[in-house]
C-alpha cells in the first residue's frame, strides 16, 4: 500500500503495553480543543482505550469551541493541581497557552503537544502530530496537476481556521499554496501572499456553519472561484453548501485535510476532490504511551529524525491520482479512517 506513515510510528505501535507494568498509579490529562469535531472525538477515544491498557487514569478536557483558549488554560490549571503526571494538548491557541505549559513543565508535568504545535515548538516536551506542512502540499500538488496548464489562471479561495493563526492552521495553509506553486511571503503566517490567483483567506471555526459563511464571503468577493482550500474537512462539507446554493458545486474544485470516514466518503461522493488523511488514535495512543514512559523511568520521547516532531504519518487520499503525487485509494482511505 502507497502512503506515508512513518516506519517509526508503526514501530512504536508495535510496543507492548507490558513495558509499562505498574503505571497504575499514573494520571494524564487530555485536553482537545473541542469535543465535537470528530477529529478530537476520535482522539479520545484512542486515548482512553490506551490509557485502559496501561493502567493509567485519564481526565479529559475540552474546549466550548475552537478558539477557546481560556477553557484550556483552566484545564491545564486543574491537571497541576490533581497531580497529573502529563498532559496531551491540542492547543486553540498556540502562543498564548504557552505560559500556562510552562507552568506545568515547572511543576513536573511533562507536556505533549498533539496534532498542532506550540509556538514556539519547543514549549511543549515533544509534539505527536502529522506533518501539516507536507499535508497540504499533497493537496496543493493534485490540484494543481488536476487543473493542469488551467492552473495559471485558478480562482483560489482559502477557507483557514482561525484569526489567531494556530501552527496547525498556518502549516496547512501554506504547505497548499507551495504545492500549488504560490510564492510564499512569511512561511509563518498566511495573507501575506501577493499571487493575484488568491481570491482571499476567510476563517471557519473548522466546522460546518464556518465554512458555509466563509465560502459565501468569498464567493461574494469572486463569484468565479474555482478552487478551495479548506482547513478540515467539516470547513469543507460548509463550503459545499455554499457553493451548491449558488449553482457552482460541479464546478470547482474542494480540497481538505482530516481522513475521517465522513470526509473519505466525500471524497466516493466528489464532495471533496482530494483529502489529506491523518491518524489522531495513533497520536493519542502514543501519547499515553510517552507519559507512561516518563512517569516510570523519566525518558521522553524522541523526535522523527530530521524534524522537530514525532510523525505520525499522511497518506493523499483520492480516487483520481496524478503523476507525481503519491496516493491512496478511497477504498484504502476508508479502511484507515476514523469518526
Amino acid at each position: 500500500m502507497k502512503n506515508l506513515l512513518t516506519g517509526t510510528a508503526i514501530a512504536v505501535m508495535a510496543m507492548s503495553g507490558a513495558a509499562y507494568a505498574g503505571s497504575h498509579s499514573v494520571s494524564a490529562c487530555l485536553i482537545t480543543k473541542t469535543d465535537t469535531n470528530p477529529f478530537f472525538v476520535k482522539m479520545k477515544e484512542g486515548a482512553e482505550a490506551k490509557a485502559a491498557e496501561l493502567g493509567v487514569e485519564l481526565k479529559s478536557f475540552a474546549g466550548k469551541i475552537d478558539g477557546d483558549h481560556e477553557t484550556q488554560v483552566a484545564a491545564i490549571e486543574t491537571c497541576i493541581a490533581d497531580g497529573a503526571k502529563g498532559i496531551l494538548l491540542t492547543a486553540s491557541d498556540t502562543a498564548s497557552i504557552v505560559s500556562a505549559v510552562q507552568q506545568a513543565r515547572d511543576a513536573g508535568l511533562l507536556v505533549i503537544a498533539l496534532d498542532t504545535p506550540l509556538d514556539p515548538a519547543d514549549a511543549a516536551d515533544a509534539t505527536f502530530a502529522t506533518d501539516n506542512f507536507l499535508a497540504g502540499e499533497l493537496i496543493g500538488k493534485w490540484a494543481a496537476a488536476k487543473l493542469g496548464d488551467e492552473a495559471a489562471n485558478a480562482k483560489i479561495a482559502m477557507l483557514d481556521l482561525a484569526v489567531s493563526q494556530p501552527t496547525v492552521g498556518v502549516l496547512r495553509d501554506q504547505g497548499f499554496l507551495q504545492g500549488f506553486g504560490i510564492e510564499l511571503g512569511d512561511p509563518n503566517k498566511w495573507g501575506d501572499e501577493t499571487d493575484p490567483r488568491i481570491v482571499g483567506h476567510d476563517v471557519t471555526a473548522g466546522n460546518e456553519e464556518g465554512g458555509r459563511k466563509a465560502m459565501e464571503n468569498l464567493l461574494a468577493t469572486d463569484p468565479m472561484i474555482n478552487v478551495v482550500y479548506t482547513i478540515n474537512e467539516p470547513a469543507a462539507a460548509g463550503a459545499y453548501e455554499a457553493l451548491k446554493a449558488f449553482g457552482r458545486e460541479n464546478d470547482v474544485l474542494i480540497v481538505s485535510v482530516d481522513g475521517g470516514c465522513p470526509g473519505v466518503q466525500n471524497v466516493a461522493d466528489g464532495v471533496i476532490g482530494a483529502t489529506s488523511q491523518q491518524y489522531p488514535l495513533l497520536m493519542a495512543s502514543l501519547g499515553i504511551e510517552a507519559i507512561a514512559k516518563w512517569s516510570a523511568d523519566g525518558t521522553k520521547p524522541e523526535p522523527t529524525p530530521g524534524k522537530d516532531f514525532f510523525d505520525t504519518g499522511v497518506s493523499l487520499v483520492t480516487d483520481e491520482p496524478v503523476d507525481g503525487v503519491e496516493s491512496i485509494s478511497v477504498a484504502e482511505g476508508t479502511e484507515r479512517c476514523w469518526g
